[in-house]
């Protein structure tokens, strides 16, 4: 057990019974018998946690004291107890708690780390002065039989607003909070996700051409608002380090983005990220100087999207959920009509279009399933005589 300050070997003696034979008990019952995490105790039982961390599983708790929950303005304690934000209240918790085991010695060269939560914390173990997020860690590497405890002073507080609520409080984003409104995809993007944003500002979308923005924002140009959207969606929660490491990244559209590391920073395709990981309790955002703007797509580019699209889909359609398949098919044709495919007649467009306006009235999800994926087939085969795809799924 590391000691960092006298008040930290005082906190030790005040534990050190309870912890002799702490690798025999779970964090939950080192943290009971410790005697100075009550209010910890009390939250982890209020939220419906204590035989997720009883289990098996390893876990890694960076656990307030109850002097660090003393902080905590008392009604929003309370309120947080309350059975009606339990949610609310795992939140905060999860946001505490590492998947596996980290001692500190682990954590050395880390400057991050992902909590249960889907956030990340700033972590710094190097030092005398050891933090994590804003909390002071005070004492570490606790063992328990199902994972560690590091004690700190601080109880740390996850962002609680989705990215459309990040979006429209941040008072930069009017432009795109008014496109989402109007592309319908509000709710999209405030559900669960997790979705990972490129945010274009309000001086990125004055820089557009004049009355691009008032163009779009025409109900008749609504398809098109939605693709640029799209584009500029990922899904899952991707901070940039691990964006810049993959180099590119599939969008909703289908289509992929470009991103690199230039002398001026980390870029989206033409677009620079003027700020970075900008969390949210479904996903992340990353603030860019330009919007992107999706080509007309090439003809192998349409067929990426086509075989992903049915790679994807069949099985899922195999397994019995026939409307996910329908919906991944329906995506994938809509965005190529959205975009476009160079080099392609208006007959073989109008046939995508025909397509879609057929599994529209197909009410029978097994059926419009078939409806899509004849359509796909067809738009495959003319895109790429004389090759035909081979994944198929039962009919």
């Amino acid at each position: 057990m590391k000691k960092l300050t006298l008040t930290a070997v005082m906190l030790v003696a005040s534990v050190i019974s309870a912890t002799t034979f702490a690798q025999e008990k779970t964090i939950v019952q080192t943290a009971i018998e410790a005697g100075n995490f009550k209010t910890l105790v009390t939250a982890v039982k209020a939220a419906g946690l204590v035989d997720t961390l009883n289990g098996h599983t390893k876990f890694t708790v960076f656990a307030p004291t109850d002097e660090a929950f003393a902080k905590v303005d008392p009604s929003t304690l309370q309120s947080l107890l309350k059975a009606e934000n339990k949610s609310q209240l795992a939140q905060v918790l999860t946001y505490h708690v590492l998947s596996g085991s980290v001692m500190a010695r682990d954590a050395y060269d880390l400057n991050s780390a992902t909590t249960v939560n889907g956030q990340r914390l700033a972590v710094d173990f190097r030092g005398d002065s050891l933090k994590v997020g804003d909390a002071q860690i005070v004492v570490t590497d606790i063992p328990c039989s199902n994972g560690v405890i590091h004690v700190i002073d601080t109880v740390l507080i996850p962002e609680f607003n989705t990215i459309p609520g990040t979006a429209q409080a941040a008072g930069q984003f009017n432009t795109l909070v008014a496109a989402v409104g109007a592309a319908g995809l509000a709710d999209v993007l405030g559900s669960e996700g997790p979705f990972t944003v490129f945010a274009p500002t309000d001086e990125a979308f004055s820089n557009l051409p004049s009355g691009t923005v008032e163009t779009l924002l025409k109900p008749e140009n609504k398809q098109d608002l939605i693709n640029i959207l799209k584009y500029h969606v990922i899904a899952g929660r991707v901070y940039a380090s691990d964006a810049v490491k993959a180099g590119k990244a599939k969008t909703l559209l289908g289509r992929s983005v470009d991103i690199g590391l230039a002398a001026s920073g980390i870029t989206v395709n033409n677009a620079k990220v003027i700020a970075k990981n900008i969390d949210n309790t479904n996903g992340v955002i990353h603030v860019i100087d330009a919007v992107l703007i999706p080509g007309v797509m090439s003809r192998t580019a349409a067929m990426d999207v086509l075989a992903s699209a049915i790679s994807v889909g069949a099985p899922v359609y195999n397994a019995g959920n026939h409307g996910k398949c329908c919906k991944l098919y329906m995506e994938a044709m809509e965005s190529i009509v959205g975009a476009g495919v160079e080099s392609t007649d208006e007959e073989t467009m109008e046939m995508v279009s025909a397509t879609l306006r057929m599994a529209e009235r197909t009410h029978d999800t097994t059926e419009r399933a078939w409806v899509l994926r004849r359509g796909m087939d067809s738009l495959y085969g003319s895109l790429s005589e004389p090759r035909v795809m081979r994944t198929q799924f039962k009919k």
